[in-house]
């Protein structure tokens, strides 16, 4: 997903990007989802995931029997999640704070990042009111976001280097620790010609920003949305000062 400072991204990235995300715990991701799915009653039905990327956590659920949608900005993103998906599940290429569906969801769900894409606080906002008006009445909305804790200590402002076989990705990273603004280039090498061995190179601007959960709290509450859990991530446990992702559990009025 992108915001107004995102324009352009998961382009070129799209190709390689389940290449070096290859050490997400999806397996493990999709268990907690589904464990807070079930909690809250939502056993079957519309779910629609936004930001979905290539789409690996939409076809996980669509295997768990629920009425999947997978909503990204990014066409190039969507084009590796067909690959994955079964045939059933409805894809659309759309800007989640722009989110027009046909009907209500039971659930919405969020993660990798999506809402820190959200770089202001009206684009979070219009997000909450978008999620309200297709949730069904007693709907959930599930969604995690990285900390200003992972941001400052653990990201920081610091270059990462991957070298694959047929890839190769430059990730420059900087955190601005008044605005909350994460900002990373990342620069993709991929091969285009096995037999000449000739290189792509593909270069993105990512823009992320870290919000409390007070502010998350105050924008959902101003949606309409009423906050019913804040986790620190793949627990059941109140975030901590170290927490580096938190998951947000907010509700549609019944």
């Amino acid at each position: 997903m992108e915001d107004n400072n995102n324009n352009g991204i998961y382009t070129g990235f799209a190709y390689v990007y389940d290449k070096f995300m290859d050490n997400i715990p999806y397996n493990d991701w999709h268990s907690y989802i589904y464990m807070l799915l079930k909690e809250y009653g939502i056993t079957n039905g519309i779910v629609a995931e936004l930001a979905c990327g290539t789409g690996t956590i939409t076809s996980m659920l669509a295997a768990d029997g629920y009425d999947m949608i997978g909503i990204d900005i990014s066409y190039d993103m969507l084009g590796i999640a067909r690959g994955k998906c079964p045939g059933n599940v409805l894809l659309l290429q759309q800007d989640i704070r722009e989110l027009d569906l046909y009907g209500s969801a039971a659930a919405m769900v969020c993660v990798c990042d999506g809402m820190n894409y959200m770089d202001c606080a009206d684009s979070l906002y219009k997000v909450f009111c978008k999620v309200n008006t297709f949730l069904d009445y007693g709907g959930i909305f599930i969604f995690d976001l990285k900390t200003r804790y992972f941001y400052e200590n653990v990201l920081g402002s610091r270059i990462i280097a991957e070298n694959r076989e047929d890839a190769s990705l430059i990730w420059e990273n900087e955190f601005d620790n008044e605005t909350g603004q994460n900002e990373y280039l990342v620069t993709i090498y991929s091969l285009c010609d096995e037999e000449s061995g000739l290189f792509e190179r593909y270069e993105e601007l990512h823009m992320q920003k870290a919000y409390s959960i007070e502010e998350i709290k105050g924008l959902a509450e101003k949606a309409g949305l009423e906050t019913a859990a804040v986790y620190n991530a793949f627990t059941k446990e109140e975030p901590k000062e170290d927490s580096e992702r938190v998951y947000f559990i907010l509700k549609k009025h019944e």
